[in-house]
């Protein structure tokens, strides 16, 4: 999961490369379509556990993702790394008071009251940010509630299916739904869904955000094929690490007084949830 988290804010760069000069749901079908091609040649091994129950799980699973992605990249079209990053983080605060309902995990009021408090830091959080970038601070929480969704549907199929599978199968649904996507919009004239012919270095970005996000969510499979979704929520947090050194150290960014505040409240919140869960309370 830590290692998950280092990787996933170096696709989040890539993208807000991207969005100079190619619109994010472009940049979001050759995430799926190259996460779906590295994943082919770990198939053969696995011949004999293609066929699968649930495919309607595994379709939502891959809407979901793209639709989580192509609001959170398209918020980096205006908005600074660390700041959609940061309202992005009421992730794990959803994940947590959605598993009870979805998975039957069991919380208590503490972390409920807890899960609220994390929501007060994302409104501190998004006051600002939407005041500066409008609609656009409002893209990472509805991205956040789609990957609470696409998260908990993960916890779910990875209990008794493999991890390439999975991947597999969502990186397909994926591609469909946004190549459909991009069809329509691209003639409804949508900025977010217009499609280009990209350069050989767009190309080469694109590959490469399609193999940070194949490797990634492969490994976020297996951390929840081991634990229980509402106990790894909190180690999300340690993508704000990965968000704020490379927001700085590649577009100069530094978050306000306002978001500093506000990621402080939402990750004091996540910790919480996280010992009430060690003392499974």
């Amino acid at each position: 999961m830590l290692i998950a988290m280092v990787l996933l804010p170096l696709m989040d760069v890539v993208a807000k490369f991207l969005t100079s000069s190619m619109a994010s749901g472009q940049i979001v079908w050759s995430r799926m379509l190259f996460q779906s091609m590295f994943l082919l040649p770990l198939l053969y091994p696995l011949r004999r556990q293609l066929a699968v129950s649930q495919w309607h799980l595994f379709a939502l699973r891959g809407i979901l993702i793209a639709v989580a992605t192509l609001f959170f990249f398209t918020s980096l079209v205006k908005m600074p790394l660390a700041d959609a990053l940061a309202i992005f983080f009421v992730e794990p605060l959803l994940l947590t008071l959605l598993s009870p309902i979805i998975l039957d995990e069991k919380i208590g009021i503490r972390r409920i009251v807890a899960v609220m408090i994390g929501f007060i830091g994302a409104l501190i959080i998004i006051q600002p940010s939407a005041k500066a970038f409008g609609v656009y601070a409002i893209l990472p929480l509805g991205a956040a509630f789609c990957f609470a969704l696409y998260l908990i549907l993960t916890r779910k199929l990875a209990q008794n299916t493999n991890a390439v599978i999975i991947q597999l199968y969502t990186g397909i649904a994926g591609f469909i739904t946004i190549s459909a996507a991009l069809l329509i919009g691209n003639a409804a004239g949508f900025d977010a869904l217009q499609i280009t012919a990209p350069t050989v270095g767009q190309w080469g970005l694109m590959i490469l955000i399609g193999a940070i996000g194949c490797i990634g969510h492969l490994l976020l499979v297996y951390a929840f094929s081991f634990a229980d979704a509402s106990a790894l929520a909190p180690f999300h947090y340690f993508e704000i690490v990965g968000a704020v050194v490379f927001g700085w150290y590649f577009f100069t960014d530094v978050p306000a007084l306002t978001t500093w505040v506000g990621i402080a409240i939402i990750v004091g919140s996540g910790f919480y949830v996280y010992h009430r869960e060690k003392l499974h309370l």
